[in-house]
């Protein structure tokens, strides 16, 4: 199934943007280079670009660009891990992470008194998939060990995390790039998350 794709013209029409702001917000890495998709249509070559995505990412970069400048906007909007790292008790105090999610984390990959970006991000993920109230405590169990052993192998933060179940049967997959992946019958996608975007909402809590 494709995605939904805006035209650029459509884009500009509708969110009041000009060419040059677009484009310098291209360079500035507001907006992501592959979201900037070439097709040939009957008047030549055209540039459209994911539609909920472009208009999510520009209503926030409007939001945001009075307190912020463009290169903190760009840092913040980066899907790549930073080098953070908190001590332990300071997610807690900040409320990052919940004392239940930390502690959970904790029995199953061992304790540290600071966490890289890498592990917070993990117990994030953790959080959010608790949170909906459809994944066990098991399966939690099986999360973790997932992004543990795989995580790393995703390039720059992409991808996306996929939690399907069949017949009481669970499973998490994670894949390296954000494109449709397709099940056998049957199959529920329990949950699908966009690997970056989690990153984002990590780092926007973060501060």
């Amino acid at each position: 199934m494709e995605q939904d794709i805006i035209s650029k013209k459509e884009l500009l029409e509708l969110t009041g943007l000009s060419y040059g702001q677009l484009y310098r917000w291209k360079r500035k890495n507001l907006i992501p280079e592959d979201w900037f998709i070439r097709k040939s249509t009957f008047t030549g070559q055209e540039t459209f670009f994911p539609k909920h995505k472009i208009l999510a990412r520009i209503d926030k970069i409007k939001h945001m660009k009075d307190d912020l400048s463009l290169d903190e906007l760009a840092d913040l909007l980066s899907p790549h891990p930073t080098e953070i790292s908190l001590w332990k008790q300071e997610l807690i105090d900040r409320n990052i992470v919940s004392k239940m999610s930390l502690d959970f984390y904790i029995q199953r990959t061992g304790d540290s008194d600071i966490f890289p970006f890498d592990r917070i991000l993990h117990m994030h993920i953790l959080e959010k998939l608790l949170q909906t109230g459809e994944m066990s405590l098991d399966e939690g169990t099986m999360l973790v060990q997932v992004l543990n052993d795989h995580y790393s192998q995703l390039q720059n933060g992409g991808g996306q995390l996929i939690f399907i179940r069949k017949m009481g049967v669970s499973t998490f997959l994670l894949s390296s790039a954000p494109g449709d992946v397709f099940f056998e019958s049957g199959v529920k996608v329990v949950t699908r998350l966009n690997i970056a975007a989690c990153i984002e909402e990590l780092k926007m809590k973060m501060g």
